[in-house]
């Protein structure tokens, strides 16, 4: 069993809590939960390992006492927790699906139940199309409006996977496989090869001898929940978490055409095989076929060479305009995660992050990074510890200590401020000007009309402090959608003020989305790929925002983090006298 799957089990059990409350010390057992969750999140080692071993505790992991290392066992042990159990049986189960939807917390799901008996998603988009949501407590028409707007999301998103979900589980069931001698190679396929943000299923391609036998290891795997089929070329599984795997096992001559046709989007194929059609062959996932002749189909490289094409790198393959650039030798080179030497987004135990300066420091240090910003949210984040003034300060200095025990990598101090609902910013500028970098973000009243958004954005970045614009559409992946605003407005604006647009590289937000970097890439506009890390392992999420970057074109030169430290402090807006 993986960490988060114990640390969603926590969660699941302190939100049940919070809705049931029929236990009288429930708000010290949720909030018990709510800390195993983080710490079993972001423990460095898997917790399986722990409890199997006779010599260690769980109980030497912050936040885990005897109870919960109790419970982690018999997770680990038996798959299940009798006390979960227990407590989900005393709601609907489809109580439960309305906490996917944004703006609704165990608080407001409890309401609903309590007042309106609403057990399912179907039953609160009713009560909301009747308006009986909004004589509630701390409901309003407003309030009805937001949860018709985050069910349809909801419905929208319905059998989407993140592209960190799809990739880590690429990455267990390639390790699982490659456990096989008989295996030679192993290569997913489809939207997530192409660095999309969400995926609907994962194609996994495989080469090797005894195909009849790579297919009888891989049903093995334990976390399938359904073999939907299983042929000589084809095995389909539903796994645990309704994720839909199609493993294909190919004939080496013909792979580099089924990886191409298993890659490219269903308008990059089609434009691909008229142009294979155009000059009299045919091209399918077994080859590139003059008649009955294969002309290419060991790689992909040969096959876009026969066609009169540079070889597309996967992130472009939409039909965008990548082939007639393809055609006249003018693809972009694209930034790589090899290029990135800095990351100018994090946060640390003095707001919400989990670890501190140093230990931050440290961790970008290994991965070979010169640079690092940390940014520590600003006092109107209540619910992320936000700084006030003073702790604004005193993290200043804390930042400029670690200076000195961190030597060969720039730690650099800012702070993410939030742009307050009038588009003032949540420090006044005698402290602003005491920070090398100030990146700028909205965290509220996201539901605005268009043009006040605009306006709020636009008076934010007039600010002469401001240096990086955070996150610019504030959206959150198969959850909420980008706030309302004219880009185009704000896109100039940035430009004009020497602002560096965010691309957000938490998979959770994705936020510039590649459509918006590659409208920034076309008006001459330079971005920063951050991860927004609350811990050392979140600085993974680099190759999430790289991905992104390259779907929308953008090269090297536009990434500011591809510089070194002197050259990217000399392209930011230059700071008052």
């Amino acid at each position: 069993m993986e960490n988060r799957e114990i640390a969603a089990v926590f969660e699941e059990i302190s939100n049940l809590l919070k809705i049931n409350q029929d236990d009288p010390k429930w708000p010290f057992k949720a909030a018990a939960y709510d800390r195993a969750k983080r710490s079993v999140e972001s423990f460095p080692e898997r917790l399986e390992v722990i409890a199997r071993d006779p010599n260690r505790k769980l109980t030497d992991i912050p936040g885990i006492g005897a109870d919960l290392a109790k419970k982690i066992v018999e997770l680990v042990e038996t798959g299940k927790c009798e006390y979960h159990q227990e407590q989900r049986k005393k709601i609907p189960h489809g109580l439960l699906d309305l906490l996917q939807l944004q703006t609704v917390g165990p608080q407001k799901v409890r309401l609903f139940y309590k007042e309106l008996n609403v057990q399912s998603i179907d039953d609160l988009e009713a009560a909301a199309k009747a308006g009986r949501l909004r004589d509630l407590p701390k409901m309003d028409v407003k309030s009805e409006e937001n949860i018709l707007k985050a069910i349809e999301v909801f419905r929208r998103a319905a059998g989407r996977f993140r592209l960190d979900t799809a990739q880590e589980t690429a990455d267990e069931l390639i390790a699982f496989l490659e456990g096989l001698k008989t295996v030679d190679e192993i290569t997913p396929a489809g939207s997530l090869r192409r660095g999309r943000e969400t995926v609907g299923d994962l194609d996994l391609l495989v080469t090797g001898r005894d195909h009849a036998g790579i297919a009888g290891h891989f049903v093995k795997f334990p976390g399938i929940n359904q073999v939907l089929a299983k042929g000589e070329d084809k095995v389909s599984v539903k796994l645990k978490n309704d994720l839909q795997v199609d493993v294909r096992l190919l004939d080496r001559k013909s792979y580099g055409a089924a990886l191409q046709y298993f890659t490219g989007s269903k308008e990059h194929n089609v434009a691909l095989r008229d142009r294979a059609k155009r000059r009299g062959w045919k091209l399918s996932e077994y080859g590139l076929f003059e008649g009955e002749k294969v002309i290419a189909s060991r790689t992909e490289e040969e096959i876009y060479e026969k066609l009169g094409l540079q070889w597309i790198p996967p992130e472009l393959r939409e039909n965008l305009g990548e082939i007639e650039a393809a055609e006249k030798g003018e693809l972009p080179k694209l930034v790589d995660l090899a290029d990135i030497r800095g990351d100018l987004q994090m946060h640390t135990t003095a707001s919400d992050g989990r670890t501190s300066v140093e230990e931050m420091a440290e961790a970008a240090k290994q991965r070979g990074y010169r640079y690092i910003l940390i940014t520590d949210h600003s006092k109107a984040v209540t619910v992320a510890n936000g700084l006030d003034e003073k702790r604004a300060r005193e993290n200043i200095a804390r930042i400029h200590a670690a200076r000195q025990k961190v030597k060969g990598i720039e730690i650099w101090a800012g702070a993410e401020v939030d742009i307050l609902g009038d588009g003032r910013l949540d420090y006044p500028d005698d402290l602003l000007k005491q920070f090398d970098i100030v990146l700028v973000s909205v965290h509220s009243r996201m539901t605005m009309p268009a043009e006040e958004m605009t306006a709020r954005l636009l008076k934010a970045l007039e600010n002469p402090y401001v240096r990086i614009l955070g996150h610019p559409t504030g959206r959150q992946l198969l959850k909420r959608d980008p706030f309302a605003f004219d880009i185009e407005k704000v896109f100039s604006a940035a430009q004009k003020h020497g602002v560096i647009l965010e691309l957000n590289a938490n998979p959770e937000r994705l936020d510039l989305c590649d459509r918006h970097v590659k409208l920034a890439r076309d008006r001459g506009m330079k971005i920063v790929i951050s991860t927004d890390a609350h811990h050392p392992d979140h600085f993974a999420y680099m190759r999430y925002g790289v991905a992104t970057a390259r779907r929308g074109w953008m090269g090297k030169k536009s990434v500011i983090n591809t510089y070194p430290p002197e050259k990217l402090l000399a392209s930011l807006r230059p700071l008052p006298r």
